[in-house]
């Protein structure tokens, strides 16, 4: 549905993006991570049509960004950072004004206004003016207007800035319901809220691309294959000479607490843990927990943006 090619944006003599190259699924959620400054919004932007890249090509809907902006344009809803909004207008009325712009046919424009309204949970302050409404209501404005003339591809430049917990969440499922009928680009610095909604992630730093891969996958390249924590009553020597036997472990460290309490980690290729388990209650160890360590979304972030740097 969408792919890009090296793209790269100048401002100046300031390099903004450098060739960043990835696709995006028809119906596929993708996330967009990186600092500030790495190049996210630029990169919307760019498919967007709000401005043009300095080098690189890219069809959004097969329709080309430099020769058919327009077609680009009017399969696209696009919430950026700073939702577009004028303070004087009422909420119906501010979407009745966008879905004339976007050429809702005008026997349309109440029902697409009703269906958004109904999405994005705005229907107590529909007839309120804008400029009056919380920085929440403002947001979420802001997303209505980008899902009317229910376009094919939907961009969002941190769709959740200013929401409490509770509209998070409603927000969250309305861009999960969104997958499969429309693909979606989102980008946020909450990364639990990446991980939960999005089914692959591109990791943007200093504007270049520096990953890109389902969350799952990542996690699994980067921290090398699985590791399990376990906590024994055990003898370390004894607990040693069991593990030594099972096939498929690389790394092992011991910490005992003085206490009795073993804490061990296993670092392996495959998941163990069933073999772990066996041997360690065939052997009356004293198995206290076992559980894997779960590399995040934030540990991965952290991990190539700081390496990134460093280089």
């Amino acid at each position: 549905m969408i792919q890009i090619e090296g793209l790269t944006r100048y401002y100046g003599e300031k390099r903004a993006i450098s060739d960043v190259t990835f696709n995006v699924k028809s119906g596929e959620i993708l996330g967009m991570l990186g600092p500030n400054g790495a190049g996210k919004t630029t990169t919307m932007r760019i498919l967007t049509c709000y401005m043009p890249p300095t080098s690189g090509h890219a069809t959004v809907g097969g329709f080309d960004i430099f020769k058919q902006s327009m077609d680009v344009r009017r399969i696209t809803g696009y919430l950026p950072e700073n939702p577009p909004l004028y303070m004087e207008f009422s909420v119906s009325d501010y979407l009745k004004f966008v879905a004339r712009i976007k050429g809702v046919p005008k026997a349309s424009i109440a029902k697409e206004i009703a269906s958004v309204i109904e999405k994005t949970n705005l229907g107590d302050v529909q007839n309120r003016i804008i400029g009056k409404l919380s920085k929440g209501y403002k947001q979420r404005v802001g997303l209505a207007q980008s899902l009317l003339n229910n376009p094919s591809i939907v961009i969002l430049d941190e769709p959740t800035v200013g929401l409490d917990p509770k509209q998070i969440i409603e927000i969250r499922q309305l861009i999960r319901g969104l997958a499969g009928e429309h693909t979606v680009i989102l980008s946020s610095h909450i990364l639990p809220e990446i991980e939960q909604t999005c089914e692959r992630v591109v990791i943007i730093n200093d504007g270049r691309v520096v990953a890109q891969d389902t969350p799952e996958n990542l996690k699994k390249r980067l921290s090398g294959g699985e590791q399990v924590h376990m906590l024994l009553e055990a003898d370390e020597e004894q607990t040693r000479k069991v593990l030594e036997k099972i096939t498929g472990i690389d790394e092992l460290t011991f910490n005992a607490d003085g206490n009795g309490q073993l804490s061990v980690q296993v670092k392996s290729t495959a998941d163990i843990r069933k073999d772990l388990a066996r041997a360690i209650v065939k052997n009356d160890l004293g198995l206290l927990e076992l559980s894997a360590d779960k590399f995040s979304l934030e540990d991965i972030f952290l991990k190539l943006t700081t390496n990134e740097e460093a280089a």
